[in-house]
């Protein structure tokens, strides 16, 4: 399908630069920037559940403080269920 965007001219020039370095077209490298873009969205980071699960006293003691103070200072409603 086609489609115009304007692009500005210093970022087409770094576009065009990239795409001729993978001997590939203006369009198609676009097209698949755009696509991994969207792909790395859907997915987690690796690692991202183990830096979760690896938290110290510290951290749940600065987190519960953190809730401890956003809870105090809400005016407009009560605080949500956890």
């Amino acid at each position: 399908m086609a489609t115009s965007l304007h692009i500005p001219k210093p970022l087409l020039m770094a576009v065009d630069r990239r795409a001729r370095h993978f001997r590939m077209s203006r369009n198609r490298f676009i097209v698949r920037v755009l696509e991994k873009e969207l792909a790395d969205q859907a997915h987690w980071s690796p690692g991202f559940f183990e830096q979760l699960a690896d938290v110290d006293a510290e951290d749940v003691a600065a987190a519960r403080d953190l809730e401890a103070s956003i809870r105090a200072t809400r005016t407009r409603k009560g605080p949500p269920s956890l």
